[in-house]
């Protein structure tokens, strides 16, 4: 085990991301603007010396990832490899429908309406419970699921990783999201999403996560 920092990036803006449709698991290709922000998120971070790249293996984060790698002072040494278990939330039935609408169906049993109004009485990890239950096949991610395979992600990562490492992972809003909510001790807005694009911070010392910045906008 070691102690390394984790430099976590959401991938830029797709068309659903764009059209607000639940995308999970399903995928679309980065959007004009999409590529420009991602492009704008490489060329700050060019001069970071990464030590690894890590992304989802969802096609938008792959393509944020590489536009980051290429541009990178280490381009030539990273290798970027794509590990599954920092998909987004699988959303199950619901995947690719209009999101008000899905929450709306998944909040209505709990007497809420909206995304933020379950976020906020009940936190993150009842989004997705409440989810699988209201999807009619119980193909979506509930917590303890979602989680298991998150932290298999970081387990990874640890088998490579080495104290003072550098780390580049491209993955996703609600990913992001779910990780700061538990390992950022509460000090984090967590009301928005994380923008695409930005970078959220994380320091893993011997497998205990630390999230020290959120959404931080690049290339502004």
């Amino acid at each position: 085990m070691a102690k390394y920092q984790i430099y976590m990036i959401r991938h830029g803006k797709t068309w659903f991301n764009k059209y607000n449709k639940m995308q999970g698991w399903s995928d679309t290709p980065l959007a004009p603007e999409g590529l420009e922000v991602a492009k704008k998120a490489a060329k700050a971070l060019k001069d970071v010396d990464f030590d690894a790249a890590f992304s989802s293996d969802a096609r938008r984060a792959i393509d944020t990832c590489k536009l980051i790698v290429d541009d990178n002072k280490n381009r030539e040494q990273l290798n970027p490899t794509k590990l599954m278990e920092f998909r987004e939330q699988f959303y199950g039935y619901f995947e690719g429908m209009n999101s008000s609408e899905a929450w709306f169906i998944v909040g209505q049993p709990h007497g809420e309406r909206t995304f933020g109004d379950i976020l906020s009485k009940y936190g993150l990890d009842a989004t997705r419970d409440f989810m699988k239950e209201a999807d009619p096949f119980h193909d979506a991610e509930n917590a303890e699921e979602y989680w298991t395979r998150v932290d298999r992600g970081f387990e990874k990562i640890d088998q490579i990783a080495k104290d003072g490492d550098k780390i580049l992972l491209v993955t996703h809003g609600t990913t992001i999201r779910s990780i700061t909510e538990r390992y950022g001790h509460g000090k984090f807005d967590l009301t928005q999403s994380p923008k695409n694009s930005s970078l959220t911070m994380l320091e893993r010392d011997n497998g205990i996560n630390t999230v020290t910045s959120y959404s931080q906008i690049l290339g502004e």
